[in-house]
């Protein structure tokens, strides 16, 4: 039985479909079976992350009205093995509800090690429906403190739902940047503030985007090896959080 974690963020723009991608794509290469399944319906993006926009036919919408079989709308991620992605419907009208998610992952996690739901920014009712899913959850930021605020905000909301496992991923971590923006002394300020606990920090980092959008499988830098850190610890392992 699958795991289901939730990555979710404060805010959009923080680069957290492209954690969601990478952490997906680092727990293949464990030797794992992963389910990405894109949850911002009329936003869809992984699709395009994962290299199988082109080969589109069912989405998660077209699974939950009984338009087709679950296998139907999950598509093998290409040249990544055990990587596999359910996308969201175009349409933002199609969007799931709390019950329906339940059920799906419900379906799913039978059949996986981890079901990767990548949330709809911010914190209407997208994020509700999703993260009511989910057994817990990857809290996506960026190191100021607009985010930070929104972030301190997610975890408040999770732990309403009764989502007490969260995790913090600082993302796009440049330090000259984050010392020259003036707004902490230290990213021990960033983690307190947020009141989560650290999993991990992805640098800034252009060539890590690069290599989703070319879906280039061998590539390594710099946010593909922070992406396999948080893989590892998200599975236990004592591997210590590396600031790029």
């Amino acid at each position: 039985m699958g795991t289901v974690t939730v990555i979710t963020s404060g805010k959009g723009g923080v680069g957290k479909s492209s954690s969601s991608v990478g952490i997906s794509r680092a727990l293949a290469s464990r030797g794992h079976r992963v389910l990405l399944i894109d949850c911002d319906a009329g936003l869809r993006s992984l699709d395009r992350l994962t290299g199988i926009d082109k080969n589109l036919v069912y989405d998660s919408a077209d699974v939950i009205k009984g338009r087709c079989a679950p296998i139907n709308a999950i598509y093998p991620c290409e040249g990544i093995d055990g990587l596999f992605l359910m996308p969201a419907p175009q349409s933002e009208e199609e969007q799931i509800g709390a019950v329906a998610y339940k059920r799906l992952t419900d379906l799913v996690r039978k059949f996986y090690d981890h079901v990767i739901l990548d949330c709809p920014a911010g914190v209407g009712k997208g994020f509700r429906n999703v993260c009511s899913a989910a057994d817990r959850a990857l809290i996506v930021c960026n190191p100021d403190p607009v985010c930070i605020r929104n972030t301190y905000k997610v975890h408040n909301l999770l732990r309403q739902m009764g989502i007490e496992k969260q995790r913090l991923i600082i993302n796009r971590y440049n330090s000259q940047n984050f010392f020259r923006l003036r707004g902490y002394d230290d990213l021990d300020r960033v983690i307190d503030e947020a009141s989560v606990r650290l999993i991990g920090v992805i640098p800034e980092d252009y060539s890590f985007i690069a290599t989703l959008l070319n879906n280039e499988i061998t590539c390594s830098n710099e946010g593909i090896e922070a992406c396999a850190r948080i893989a590892a610890r998200l599975e236990g392992e004592e591997v210590p959080v590396k600031i790029f």
